[in-house]
């Protein structure tokens, strides 16, 4: 009885959360479960989420760093001199 209403809680919980499965091959899910051995990861899960949202961020993060270029900057630049603001 108590697996039952521990199970169904976990069941509602999960269900309030959106997921999607993502396939690997069993390999490296055995390496990386290896890998998260006495670390503060609990699942294989929860160790991928947090690489994909690094690898994720870090990519975003990239696109948006420099919108210019050197060529860019030094036409701004001579621009505003130009103007007289620098």
């Amino acid at each position: 009885m108590i697996l039952t209403l521990k199970f169904l809680r976990v069941c509602r919980m999960r269900s309030r959360r959106k997921y999607t499965t993502v396939s690997i091959p069993i390999t490296l899910y055995n390496r990386i479960k290896k890998l998260i051995e006495n670390t503060g990861f609990t699942s294989v899960s929860q160790y991928v989420t947090y690489v994909l949202r690094e690898v994720v961020s870090a990519h975003e993060e990239s696109k948006y760093k420099e919108p210019f270029t050197e060529e860019d900057r030094r036409k701004i630049i001579e621009r505003l001199r130009r103007l007289g603001y620098l």
